[in-house]
């Protein structure tokens, strides 16, 4: 995973990366940062998902070996793989 690119999505308007909030009490957090393996996959949820929206969001790519200073900094508890974007079908990776 550290040698692939991946891509996120990110607001336009106020920064913020589109993440999923997963209902846990215990831990406060900005949730978990969606991934995506290919710019198309990104686009493709954006369309299917938000298509009435989808022109405030940007799509960037991010390298492996910058994902963990990046989930440090926003502090998000994990990352969502998204594996199937039309459905969304994803698989939630806790860090640390």
């Amino acid at each position: 995973m550290l040698s692939q690119i991946h891509y996120l999505i990110r607001s336009q308007t106020d920064g913020k990366y589109l993440a999923a909030q997963l209902h846990d009490e215990n831990s406060p957090s900005a949730g978990y940062l969606l991934m995506f393996k290919e710019h198309f996959d990104a686009l493709s949820y954006l369309n299917t998902h938000a298509g009435d929206i989808a022109d405030r969001f940007a799509v960037e790519s991010i390298s492996g070996t910058q994902l963990k200073n990046l989930l440090q900094r926003w502090g998000f508890s994990g990352i969502g793989l998204v594996e199937d974007p039309l459905v969304p079908q994803i698989e939630f990776l806790k860090y640390g």
